[in-house]
């Protein structure tokens, strides 16, 4: 939005200095963008005079003119102009200066061998006006004794630029900021008082506003003025549009103009001679076409607001105007509009037919809707003030009626939420002054929202309000006690923090994304749980809530190593959710890893990730948490998308009471249907809303781990057990024969095929043996290894195999 402060005065008394406007401006929430001399250059555009014309030696269309510019210094300067004749008053612009319309540079120069010092402009040039036809014609009667002065008169203020967000519709308008601006103490705002139109035509045209479902128009005013004489406009209204670069057209367009410019309030002009029949609001037809004022025809859809006649559209409702109803400098009767187009019916159509416009901009963040009569009585008089003719009576049809917002506001809470004090009076004195109608009840203030505000829905609205014109300035800064807590995160905060460290400390990268995820990857883990659709997704494949944090995980680490990435591990902490209610979600920590173990050791031969690598993460993390791992009890029942005999899910306790976490290699179905170029993907997900908190706290768990100086002994058994007896009871058996010299028990293999029944199944562990306080004798190691024996086959009922 551009204003002058010039204009601003027409609204505002006020004696402050154009520096301190721009302050209060910004101080009450309106930004200045920028602020541009208007003068500059423009002294150097002078009144003329031709003394002489000739005829170019070789050009038949160019003159070349001898031009008086002031102090009787003539000037030769070529022009093509038809009009350019002996005696004419004109306008002269020397080298150096800028050309408004072209922004070109004027420079001496030889056009056709003859030497041109400068331009003698036309009105368009100058963006006076329209015309181009010939070099700008000054009446003699009022430039003839200012041959060499400026045309340009210096403008005593510049150019503001302000950016008006889109809640202050109201600041659209130069009198909706000299409102503002008054409320603030910076001046006095002036009361516009609306003459009396006196209606003397009788002629009318039927306008029908048609009582459609999606009808962008709620109301339609009108006013007819017959024999006018559209003519230039005066000097004081071209003058306002030029200071905020707006081009000057005619009387009748410039008016329309002005009104937009100075009170928000859109019109239209209509030329009423080529309206056929009547005049009709009405939602549009598919198919149908109108010819705009920017000269290009667009086919319209359905339920876009159209004003026509019996031919088709004239004018496109709060977004444009037609060529077929245009004005022109002969239009002898127009047809004045002024109406209330809804915002969303507005944004839509323009944003479909892609149109830009003053007042579609204006129309789609809400214009005063009983602003109407204001505007036909005010552009009605400056009219029949400039053109003449005969006004008739003003007419306004409604579909509905604007209802008014009330607000009960009590005044504690601006105290309250602002943490500054404002009396009574102040809070009534401001907001009488933006408008707002005031009745006191009780305790309460009940407030009617002026009709140019919008914006203004609830009390914090009205706190808002009094912030800002009280001065967000007069909040006293407050540093914050320097004061340290000694507890800043609760035990659940913490223990998030720790496990998201803890498995990081593995190697795994930390990745964080939406909550929300593709279908097509959540369907493949979102086991028993329903799909979450979202209502409007930021985007097609952002369409559903995350059943499990898999979906995501897999999805970019896909993308990983489509991109040649061979070997990688991601987790991410967050929620996913099993519902649609509040609540309705769970925290999770979950991994994914693929690729090759020991890739590049020459230690170590290098092999696939497994499920193994994988359970010893989750117990390693789980351990480094608190937990006691001699507790965990492991079985395989896991969900669909875990690989029916490569993974397990984990308790805290042999209760089984909640499920601490799954683990284990991801179905091969999922790997294939997600095109995965790896051979295998192992995943865990552990539940911290089933993770009781830890007996010892996080703090504690710092390395207690001691190197032995003595040496190690490692011994390799094998079990022909049942099958149903787990694994993980086979080394806690083991683990328990002696604690203080069995360091390790490692299962290596485990085999199910010939000379075991079928019942039956092998499994191979190797057991690491170390002293802290002795090299171990053999008889040491043999003692134990029986001891081993002994206990496995007593409580499983195992036998050691050949």
């Amino acid at each position: 939005m551009k204003i002058t402060y010039d204009w601003l005065k027409d609204h505002l008394k006020t004696n402050q200095t154009e520096g301190k406007l721009l302050e209060q401006l910004t101080n009450v929430g309106l930004e200045v963008e920028g602020v541009e001399s208007l003068s500059e250059g423009q002294d150097l555009f002078k009144v003329a005079k031709i003394l002489k014309t000739e005829k170019h030696p070789d050009a038949d269309r160019l003159k070349v003119c001898d031009v008086d510019v002031g102090d009787k210094e003539i000037k030769k300067v070529v022009c093509g102009a038809p009009n350019a004749r002996e005696g004419l008053l004109t306008i002269y612009a020397p080298p150096g200066a800028v050309i408004p319309k072209s922004g070109l540079k004027l420079v001496v120069a030889k056009i056709r061998g003859v030497i041109s010092y400068g331009m003698l402009c036309s009105e368009s040039e100058l963006k006076l006006s329209d015309e181009s036809e010939g070099i700008t014609e000054l009446p003699s009667s009022k430039y003839s004794k200012k041959v060499g002065k400026n045309y340009f008169e210096k403008p005593s203020s510049n150019l503001i630029d302000l950016s008006i967000t889109p809640n202050r519709p109201d600041c659209l308008g130069v009198r909706g900021i000299a409102r503002d601006l008054a409320a603030s103490g910076f001046g006095k705002f002036k009361e516009i008082k609306l003459k009396n139109i006196k209606s003397t035509s009788k002629r009318k045209i039927k306008i029908t506003l048609k009582k459609e479902k999606n009808q962008a128009c709620s109301v339609f005013g009108s006013c007819l003025i017959t024999n006018v004489k559209n003519t230039e406009s005066p000097e004081w209204l071209k003058q306002k549009l030029i200071s905020i670069g707006q081009k000057p057209i005619s009387a009748i367009v410039d008016i329309t103009n002005y009104m937009m410019f100075d009170n928000n309030r859109p019109l239209h002009v209509f030329d009423a001679d080529k309206i056929e029949k009547e005049l009709i609001v009405r939602n549009s037809k598919k198919g149908e076409k109108f010819d705009a004022l920017d000269n290009k025809i667009y086919n319209l859809d359905e339920n876009m607001c159209v004003i026509s006649d019996s031919k088709g559209p004239l004018a496109l409702g709060g977004i444009m105007g037609g060529i077929r109803s245009g004005t022109q400098m002969d239009t002898k009767n127009v047809l004045i509009e002024s109406a209330y187009f809804d915002p969303t019916v507005t944004r839509k159509t323009a944003k479909k037919l892609n149109i830009d416009s003053d007042a579609k901009f204006r129309f789609e963040r809400g214009i005063d809707p009983l602003s109407i009569e204001e505007g036909l009585i005010r552009s009605a008089n400056l009219i029949q003030e400039i053109c003449g003719g005969e006004i008739g009576k003003v007419e306004i049809k409604k579909n509905q009626s604007f209802k008014t917002t009330e607000i009960n506001f009590d005044q504690k809470i601006f105290e309250k939420i602002m943490g500054l004090k404002i009396s009574s009076s102040e809070v009534t004195n401001i907001l009488k002054d933006l408008g707002f109608k005031i009745k006191k009840n009780k305790k309460l203030l009940k407030l009617q929202v002026p009709s140019w505000r919008p914006d203004i829905l609830q009390p914090i609205d009205v706190v808002e309000e009094l912030a800002r014109i009280k001065g967000y300035d007069k909040i006293k800064t407050i540093e914050p006690e320097k004061v340290r807590l000694k507890r800043t995160l609760n035990k659940t905060q913490k223990l998030f923090h720790f496990l998201q460290r803890a498995v990081a400390s593995k190697g795994y990268y930390e990745v964080v994304t939406w909550s929300f995820t593709d279908a097509k990857f959540n369907n493949l883990f979102k086991g028993e749980n329903g799909e979450i659709k979202i209502v409007n997704p930021i985007s097609s494949d952002l369409g559903v809530l995350r059943n499990s944090i898999y979906s995501n995980l897999t999805m970019y680490l896909n993308k990983n190593i489509d991109r040649g990435y061979k070997d990688i591990s991601l987790f991410e902490i967050g929620p996913v959710f099993t519902g649609k209610n509040p609540g309705d979600q769970i925290t999770v920590v979950c991994g994914v890893s693929t690729g090759k173990k020991s890739r590049l050791s020459w230690i170590e031969k290098e092999r696939d990730i497994d499920v193994f690598d994988i359970k010893r993460d989750v117990i390693q993390t789980l351990s480094e948490a608190g937990y006691n791992p001699e507790k965990f009890a492991i079985d395989n029942k896991t969900p669909n998308y875990y690989h029916p005999g490569k993974s397990g899910r984990l308790f805290l306790n042999t209760g089984k009471e909640n499920v601490a976490a799954y683990f284990g290699e991801l179905h091969p179905s999922i790997i294939k249907s997600i095109d995965m170029k790896t051979n295998v993907l192992v995943g865990f997900e552990i539940f911290l809303e089933n993770l009781k908190q830890p007996k010892k706290t996080l703090n504690d768990q710092k390395s207690k781990y001691s190197v032995s100086d003595f040496q190690k002994s490692e011994r390799d058994f094998a079990f022909i057990l049942d099958k149903k007896v787990d694994a993980q009871d086979l080394i806690k058996i083991i683990s328990n024969v002696d604690k203080k010299l069995i360091q390790r028990v490692r299962i290596f293999d485990l085999y199910e095929g010939d000379n075991i029944p079928q019942d039956k199944k092998s499994i191979a562990l190797n057991v690491t043996i170390q002293s802290d306080e002795k090299t171990l004798k053999d008889k040491d190691l043999e003692d134990l290894n029986n001891l081993i024996i002994k206990s496995v086959e007593e409580k499983t009922g195992a036998k050691i195999r050949s």
